[in-house]
């Protein structure tokens, strides 16, 4: 059997692209080096932002990487964007292909008891990338069994309701800064509360809330899918969060597509997946929503041309202008792009 999101196993599934010349923003990727088994740079996003699709610009997110190792602990992300930049630039000179336009950082929000070295951190990233900026993601996801999950990360378990976080993310809406969020499915009525008790900084949903499918979770997918939609729409009423469509494919979201022998066709995933992308949309406007790939982690799981066929599918019968909303202009007015 060819190891799962190896080159050869991903080579198994090939599709015509859908509508090859539509312009895409992908609002979400990362990039390091050395995370399960391989990296992950430019010349590898660029191979799958090559690989058929209209891709004309990305937003790199923070995954923890390249951090400074002296210095002043909270200064360690600057390391990261002091990494990307220096990659987005050489992006921004191959006019042909995708160029990294914007950079959501890490900053710790809970120095928000501590606003001077918060602010130390925002001005050290804005100095760094003066013309990438555009906010911060501070991940809040935690569950209870992080032995179960691939990627956990020892966060507090009730971090959205701490007060020097909120002070930290209200200190980004005074600058105009973006807020990323992610967390876990069990999570989303805390970030609902988050996003109301803090309604002047614009806030991004990450992945739908990651609805979570392996260890306790696994066989209970019904049941999480229902509290999820109500948890969706009571999100959607709060003007200041905009929702990021994709991120389904992580191994922890249990559709098993990671231990196959061949990873899925679009078909496959708009079956199994369409009812998210399709409630979410329903309830935040297409003018809220915008399509991710999350790779290289759902890489792990299927491929960049098939994944956004698989997008294409399911607004087919949209209009033009929710296409276009979906697909480029709703990130493009977050990210400022």
């Amino acid at each position: 059997m060819l190891e799962p999101g190896s080159e050869q196993w991903l080579e198994q599934v090939q599709e015509p692209i859908l509508e090859p010349e539509r312009p895409i923003i992908d609002p979400h990727h990362h990039l390091w080096k050395k995370r399960f088994g391989r990296d992950y740079l430019l010349e590898d996003l660029w191979q799958d932002t090559g690989s058929g699709h209209n891709i004309r610009k990305t937003v790199f997110v923070e995954c923890r990487a390249f951090y400074r190792r002296e210095g002043p602990e909270h200064l360690h992300p600057l390391g990261e964007s002091e990494y990307i930049t220096e990659l987005a630039q050489r992006s921004l000179q191959q006019q042909e292909k995708a160029q990294i336009a914007g950079i959501v950082a890490r900053a710790d929000l809970t120095l928000g008891n501590d606003p001077e070295k918060l602010k130390e951190v925002l001005d050290g990233h804005q100095a760094i990338c003066p013309e990438l900026f555009r906010g911060i993601r501070h991940s809040a996801a935690h569950d209870s069994r992080p032995e179960d999950l691939l990627i956990a990360l020892p966060t507090p378990s009730y971090l959205y309701g701490r007060e020097d976080f909120r002070q930290g993310l209200r200190i980004l809406g005074e600058r105009g800064l973006v807020y990323d969020a992610w967390h876990y499915h069990h999570q989303n009525p805390d970030f609902v509360e988050l996003a109301q008790a803090i309604p002047d900084t614009t806030m991004v949903l990450d992945h739908f809330g990651t609805p979570l499918g392996v260890g306790i979770y696994r066989g209970s997918r019904d049941a999480i899918f229902t509290q999820w939609k109500e948890d969706i729409r009571q999100l959607a009423k709060c003007p200041n969060v905009y929702a990021k469509l994709g991120g389904l494919a992580m191994p922890d979201n249990g559709f098993g597509w990671d231990r196959a022998k061949r990873p899925p066709t679009s078909d496959e995933i708009v079956a199994l997946q369409k009812k998210y992308y399709l409630h979410t949309i329903e309830c935040f406007g297409p003018e809220r929503c915008m399509f991710e790939s999350n790779f290289p982690v759902d890489r792990l799981s299927l491929s960049y041309p098939v994944i956004w066929n698989a997008f294409k599918k399911m607004v087919a019968d949209f209009s033009e202008s929710e296409k276009q909303s979906l697909l480029h202009d709703t990130a493009a007015r977050v990210y400022r792009l």
